[in-house]
């Protein structure tokens, strides 16, 4: 038996989708992606949805849009707020628009942001807190939300791992001022790849859609504040207002999200009753740190930590691993200022990276699907015991 880190999770309607976009010939962004991304934003209670090619281009896109927002946009030389844990393209394009990230630790236990350290991270030149659910497992996103009111700041929600994922009933991904998403292949729905945007205010919902395709006006919605109404109709199909790239997704990941997003409760409840049965075996067993479950996890994958106290070689943990044919990796990036790229990004740390430091070393995780996975579950229980 192989315990994979992905499965796939497509049936028959997804590849009817795709055999009916082929056959329409329209394969470029269309009218499924309108489609999809009006039943995507109304699936979380939000009033837009832009879908791009991927979360990392949402995440791209957003932090663009706040730049050139027309009442307080962000500016370079801006601080943000970030956690020490979250995959490279949380941090990238904050970098890229020439923002100071102010980095804080995260919690061992849930491997989220400590917002106990918010206060210390603050500085007059702050501006944004970047959110981060880390691998289905809710943040603080009420705090984060209540600090971010408070202090006149931006929320920015990364929520490209936990899509489903509810704090106190309320969906993920959507206590930001952007909440960004991901579906690809190993996530939560998948549509090959993709990603998408979401937030309530029309006015960066116009400027994501301009900035995903070219900078142009033809995708920003008539009537846009935006835009100021000319004649010349030649001209208004190349009209360029923004700088943007091409990020567009297509037809036919679109097609393919539409019946994902239908299954997607359904999944949910599968990742879940495998994360009790993870629980249930690893929870009380000191050796291992896995996460508690802040609100109610979509549960991306299972994390474990080898507890230090007990002196375990983790090289050791990784070839029982393999030698089981049980797949395993990283947890998200890792502690990001560990990595190469931190020499390119001005940054400061607010602290030491004590438990990033610790995941980064002595963690990883395995593989959860949207299907029963007691079998896989025991067999690893099973490995680790024996080893």
């Amino acid at each position: 038996m192989t315990y994979e880190l992905a499965a796939d999770t497509w049936g028959p309607e997804e590849k009817a989708a795709i055999d009916d976009v082929i056959a329409s010939g329209r394969l470029t962004m269309g009218p499924k992606v309108a489609e999809y991304e009006a039943a995507f934003a109304a699936y979380f209670g939000r009033n837009y949805a832009v879908m791009v090619n991927s979360g990392s281009s949402a995440n791209l896109v957003g932090v663009a849009s706040l730049f050139y927002r027309k009442d307080n946009p962000l500016n370079a030389g801006d601080e943000v707020i970030v956690p020490a844990i979250s995959w490279s393209t949380t941090y990238h394009p904050l970098q890229q628009y020439g923002l100071k990230l102010r980095f804080i630790d995260v919690e061992l236990e849930t491997l989220n942001m400590d917002v106990s350290q918010l206060e210390e991270a603050l500085t007059p030149q702050t501006r944004m807190i970047v959110g981060v659910s880390i691998l289905g497992n809710p943040a603080a996103l009420n705090v984060m939300r209540d600090f971010a009111d408070a202090h006149n700041l931006i929320f920015f929600e990364d929520n490209c791992e936990s899509m489903d994922a509810e704090l106190n009933g309320q969906k993920t991904g959507t206590f930001g001022d952007i909440g960004t998403f991901s579906s690809f292949f190993s996530h939560h729905v998948s549509t090959i790849e993709g990603g998408y945007i979401l937030t309530d205010d029309p006015e960066l919902n116009d400027l994501a859609r301009s900035i995903r395709a070219h900078g142009w006006t033809r995708d920003v919605p008539a009537g846009s504040q935006l835009i100021e109404p000319r004649d010349d109709d030649f001209f208004e199909a190349y009209r360029f207002i923004l700088p943007g790239y091409n990020v567009r997704p297509q037809e036919i990941n679109a097609a393919i999200g539409i019946e994902q997003l239908k299954k997607l409760p359904d999944f949910t409840t599968a990742r879940r009753k495998n994360l009790a049965h993870f629980q249930t075996l690893f929870g009380s067993d000191d050796r291992f740190i896995i996460q508690r479950e802040n609100g109610k996890s979509s549960s991306f994958c299972f994390t474990i930590i080898l507890n230090p106290a007990k002196n375990l070689d983790r090289s050791q943990v990784m070839a029982a691993l393999n030698a089981a044919d049980i797949g395993f990796r990283i947890i998200t990036g890792g502690c990001f200022p560990r990595h190469e790229a931190i020499k390119y990004f001005d940054y400061e740390l607010v602290g030491e990276m004590t438990n990033g430091n610790l995941a980064h070393d002595q963690g990883f995780f395995v593989g959860n699907h949207p299907f029963d996975l007691t079998d896989e579950i025991d067999k690893l229980r099973d490995v680790l015991d024996r080893f």
